[in-house]
């Protein structure tokens, strides 16, 4: 009974009738010897000694009454943030269906503690390279159809020529193979189509539907080469008898064995489904083809489309003799250059970089110093403002959803698109930020709200939707006027989507020319455009990279995007109850901070679903954190994630032990079977290990394996006491 008597801390400070019908305290207390025993102020029973105490109850005291030590990491919120009586239980756990007295006891860390300091971004001046976008000239100065310049200056809405087009456009007419290198956003789709419209309509026998293709133009994705074949059939329209196509995985193929039957004469499609008809379709033929176009060549590439580029140029020169060459990317890498060498013939480079052209034409333009070119520096669009942020792993969720509050909800007429490096993550914070960020909406749109906002309209896009989902997807938000697109690099090139604002790179790219095809979805033609990059205090060096580059970026402090939070009442803690917010004040932008964090982890933990869905949005960061090239393993490195953190940004509460399992156990996902052999089982200890080194939120979590197991023998050896760890 002196045990049992000990599980009672300090509880003079309480009534009786509390004690007893208390949901908070109930589960904990035993039944009490006598009211007399209690009535004193601050009765403190003496604890038993260690060897006396039992697994359990040790338990029950810690939840009672922690230690200093732990009440110190593990604080709800930021000190002085909420009052002394309201419990942990209560704030974390307030669900509308949901008895007091089953809310489990939840230990969380601060969001404010623990984090590693934010280094200074120190970067010398840094001169971007510049391109000139319009030029004064007009189409009808170039030697090209009346209908044809009615359409461009009509349906299109063109009427001066960008530096990409004044350049290659006569060049192309001439009839000669082009290598074109101009910044994203700078208008290369018209650089090719006009010369290719002009080129097939005026040919002395009339073009055939019958007659199959004329022109090929290869694309890396199927959002582009929908938004490719929109632009050509516009350009078409004074020409109604050329016919044009597009071929692309998703499709039915037998509807697109149908049109290649009847007969497409300018063919747009993704290199894989091209070879698949090559392979498959006895209708294909290129007997005709006189214009061969890859479009966004080094993303083709990059993609491991190589093969496929190889198979298609076999095919080509197999059936037709003499056709004119085409390659136009933002980017020169050695992979397009070595895919120029064998597809090119005598080519002309043009590379649009500030005044160059001036100095030198075209034509005398050696093709090597394109690749001279990219190590110089990426061409940025002038209008484009570039920012980053550092941020700690654990407020990476909380910023990110105060930044779209901020720009998309209290700001108007905000179009953002938001770079993930996996489908994983886009599904589990499309998911994440709808539930949570839009719980609300519907209420607070019936009342009067001091700030007026505008509704959030989010949407997702990445290579595992069905094609008819994402084809929805890509024209729903060409055509809103707000929204915020959650998205993989499969949005990255070649995309022109009217009106975004800004570019968000919440997880790093992993080449400075990504980083270039990302941000080129804003500020296009001419228009203004903002970015954001996330990072981590261990990444900050990524900025002396981009700099390397000549990319120049400017800092945006972390706790100006999390004072927006200040204009959303949802997020009001306690302590300022109905006092309106004045000014920026630190402390009550940290504690909606918090309010909003507990939100996100509520709607995590509140099924074992959504559970699942953030470990494996967890896992799959981790798998594509590993996969940065070794140039920047010294930045972007496994072992300086604290794994513990970065679980918080995906609303876990605590570094999931079973992370492996539980993903495997997914539904819509097969179970691998054990391996049997012993070196096959030995292989899989990697994955086991990962799963081990994510114990705590406060751990490191890099001890190795081998350290453990030396550090258990030590303390096993008779006479040697257990070191503290």
């Amino acid at each position: 009974m002196e045990a049992d008597e000990g599980l009672i801390l300090n509880v003079s400070s309480l009534p009786s009738s509390e004690f007893h019908h208390s949901a908070g305290h109930k589960r904990f207390l035993k039944p009490l010897p006598s009211k007399d025993k209690w009535q004193s102020k601050a009765v403190k029973r003496k604890l038993p000694e260690p060897d006396e105490d039992t697994p359990s109850k040790r338990k029950h005291k810690l939840s009672v009454s922690p230690n200093k030590k732990f009440t110190k990491e593990t604080d709800l919120c930021t000190k002085g943030n909420l009052s002394s009586k309201s419990t942990p239980k209560k704030h974390l756990t307030d669900r509308p269906n949901e008895s007091p007295s089953s809310r489990p006891f939840i230990k969380t860390s601060s969001l404010f503690k623990n984090n590693p300091e934010i280094p200074e971004i120190h970067r010398g001046g840094v001169k971007q390279v510049q391109e000139k976008i319009f030029t004064s000239d007009s189409f009808s100065q170039l030697d090209l159809h009346p209908h044809l310049v009615s359409t461009i200056t009509t349906v299109l809405k063109m009427s001066s020529l960008t530096s990409v087009q004044k350049q290659t456009i006569p060049v192309l007419l001439k009839g000669k193979d082009a290598l074109v290198r101009s910044q994203t956003g700078s208008g290369k789709t018209l650089a090719y189509g006009i010369p290719l419209v002009q080129s097939l309509q005026g040919m002395k026998s009339k073009i055939q539907r019958s007659d199959g293709p004329y022109a090929l133009i290869l694309v890396p994705t199927r959002e582009l080469a929908l938004q490719s074949f929109d632009t050509v059939q516009k350009l078409l329209k004074p020409f109604t008898w050329i016919v044009p196509g597009v071929l692309m995985g998703g499709e039915k193929r037998k509807s697109e064995k149908a049109r290649l039957r009847k007969g497409i004469n300018i063919l747009i499609s993704t290199p894989g489904r091209l070879v698949d008809h090559i392979k498959s379709t006895k209708c294909i033929h290129f007997s005709r083809v006189q214009w061969l176009i890859m479009d966004e060549a080094d993303r083709i590439l990059d993609m491991g489309f190589e093969k496929d580029v190889t198979v298609i140029l076999n095919a080509l020169n197999a059936e037709s003799e003499r056709r004119q060459n085409v390659l136009l990317s933002a980017t020169l890498t050695e992979g397009v250059t070595r895919l120029a060498d064998i597809s090119l013939h005598d080519p002309v480079s043009i590379v649009i970089v500030d005044d160059a052209w001036d100095r030198a034409p075209p034509e005398q333009e050696p093709i090597s110093s394109s690749a001279r070119m990219e190590e110089d520096g990426f061409a940025i669009p002038e209008k484009l403002r570039q920012h980053v942020v550092v941020v700690p792993s654990k407020l990476r969720l909380v910023t990110l959803a105060a930044f779209i509050l901020g720009k998309c909800k209290f700001e108007k007429r905000h179009k953002m698109i938001i770079f993930f490096s996996s489908c994983e993550q886009v599904e589990f914070h499309y998911k994440l930020l709808l539930n949570v960020l839009l719980s609300d909406q519907k209420a607070e749109e019936s009342e009067q709200l001091t700030h007026p906002s505008s509704p959030l309209n989010f949407l997702r896009l990445h290579g595992s939707m069905d094609q008819e989902e994402r084809t929805a997807v890509f024209q729903e938000f060409s055509q809103c006027k707000t929204g915020i697109l959650l998205c993989t690099d499969v949005a990255a090139r070649g995309l022109d989507l009217p009106r975004v604002t800004w570019i968000v790179q919440y997880n790093a790219p992993a080449s400075p020319a990504e980083y270039v095809h990302r941000i080129g979805r804003t500020a296009r033609i001419g228009c203004h455009g903002n970015s954001l990059l996330v990072l981590t205090p261990s990444e900050a060096e990524y900025v002396n990279s981009l700099a390397s580059h000549k990319i120049n970026v400017c800092e945006m402090k972390m706790e100006d995007i999390l004072s927006s939070l200040l204009q959303d009442d949802r997020f009001k803690g306690r302590r300022w109850g109905k006092k309106k917010s004045h000014g920026t004040n630190p402390q009550e932008v940290r504690e909606r901070a918090t309010v909003l964090q507990t939100e996100f982890e509520n709607y995590v933990h509140s099924s074992e679903g959504t559970v699942r869905w953030a470990k494996k949005a967890l896992q799959s960061f981790l798998c594509s954190y590993t996969t940065y090239p070794k140039i920047l393993k010294h930045i972007f490195h496994i072992k300086s994630l604290h794994l513990g953190h970065v679980a918080k940004s995906f609303g876990l509460r605590d570094a999931p032990q079973n992370l492996s399992a539980s993903v495997a156990a997914s539904p819509g996902k097969r179970t691998k079977l054990k391996p049997k052999r012993p070196e096959l089982h030995r292989k899989t200890q990697s994955k086991r290990r990962l799963a081990e080194i994510l114990r705590s939120e406060y751990s490191s979590g890099m001890d190795s394996g081998v350290s453990k197991v030396k550090r258990t023998k030590r303390r096993e050896k008779p006479g040697n006491q257990k070191v503290p760890s």
